[in-house]
């Protein structure tokens, strides 16, 4: 004769995967996989060494314990100095906004249900690089403005490629047709407005949309972690439902989801995140669409997923900017320059892997 226990450990569902379920307050809950956990765990622990790394690098060397005693104010003066007045704030923005890019691609790649769908690639962060020329070029605006300016295209620009791509609803693939037909017009007008200015602005201008962390400090690290401390429990709270969407629509609404509001509201953080990393450092190709297809291998799921894609998006974007500082000893290297050299033979590796499939 069977016990209860034991008839309800028999019955149990095989997921494939070990999993520990979360009890939420109220009747909430979630299964998280077990290996998932480990995967990003493992990654924030990379992530806090290679910060380490980067704290204790430079013209004047500070070893992992000096930097470890800086951070938590029991060091000499000078190095606490250094360490958390120069070089923390560009590292923490680096964690950061590695995190939002990262996030952000999880986002549009399972909307679209395309490795290929991530947000630079679908034309958003050309978008915010517009909207931060028109203020750099044509207003002569400050940092700030700048920030506001690309907010406001990445925004209008996802607008625009959502207006045009919805019919019946918004399929992935007409998405990513759409982004990129929107985003080589944005890249032509672009070019356009640089060759229309003076040598001087349109420098400042080219500098900006290379991608970099330099000369940022704490004054950007503040609005950074409010704006992001928005967002990104709002994608994980929507990140439930994007395994669902990825059934179809006709499958999602059978189970319940609401779906263009849903797809509406991801679209709209993912957007943000985009947004907010391109307002604070220039446009950053190629994170958001390495880091979430990177985390899907580790963790072997069968799609992407938020929380993975973050933590290797903090992961690449801090290595990244290490290299770029220190890859040549005459000059520091813009990091959008080293993630488009990384990202780029990523690219052509997953094309090639998609054409083999």
């Amino acid at each position: 004769m069977k016990t209860g226990a034991e008839l309800d450990t028999r019955n149990r569902p095989d997921f494939g995967r070990r999993v520990a379920v979360v009890r939420l307050p109220g009747r909430l809950s979630a299964r998280v996989g077990l290996r998932v956990v480990a995967v990003v765990a493992v990654l924030l622990a990379l992530t806090a060494a290679v910060a380490v790394l980067a704290l204790g690098t430079g013209d004047f060397s500070v070893s992992p314990s000096e930097v470890l005693r800086a951070l938590f104010g029991d060091a000499p003066r000078r190095v606490e100095l250094v360490v958390n007045q120069w070089r923390l704030p560009r590292v923490l923005l680096a964690i950061m906004l590695g995190a939002a890019l990262g996030a952000s691609g999880a986002i549009f790649q399972s909307l679209t249900r395309n490795p290929l769908g991530s947000p630079d690639i679908i034309g958003f962060n050309t978008g915010a690089y517009t909207g931060a020329l028109v203020v750099i070029l044509l207003v002569h605006g400050d940092y700030y403005a700048t920030a506001l300016g690309a907010m406001i295209g990445g925004i209008a620009t996802a607008a625009v490629v959502y207006l045009l791509a919805f019919k019946s609803g918004v399929q992935g693939f007409r998405l990513i047709i759409v982004g990129i037909a929107v985003s080589a017009m944005l890249h032509s007008m672009n070019v356009w407005l640089i060759v229309k200015v003076d040598l001087a602005a349109a420098m400042s201008a080219a500098v900006w949309g290379s991608g970099s962390l330099s000369g940022l400090d704490w004054t950007q690290v503040g609005p950074v972690t409010a704006v992001l401390a928005v967002l990104l429990p709002c994608a994980v709270l929507l990140a439930y439902r994007m395994p669902v969407l990825e059934l179809g629509d006709d499958a999602a609404r059978a189970l319940g989801v609401r779906v263009e509001p849903t797809r509406l509201a991801l679209m709209m953080v993912g957007v943000g995140l985009t947004a907010l990393a391109t307002a604070a450092a220039g446009p950053i190709a190629f994170v958001s669409l390495a880091a979430p297809q990177l985390a899907r291998r580790l963790t072997r799921t069968a799609g992407v997923a938020i929380l993975p894609a973050a933590a290797m998006g903090a992961l690449l974007l801090s290595a990244a900017d290490w290299i770029a500082q220190r890859a040549f000893a005459s000059a520091q290297l813009p990091v959008g320059v080293v993630t488009v050299s990384i990202g780029g033979l990523y690219f052509i590796w997953l094309l090639a892997r998609e054409v083999r499939r």
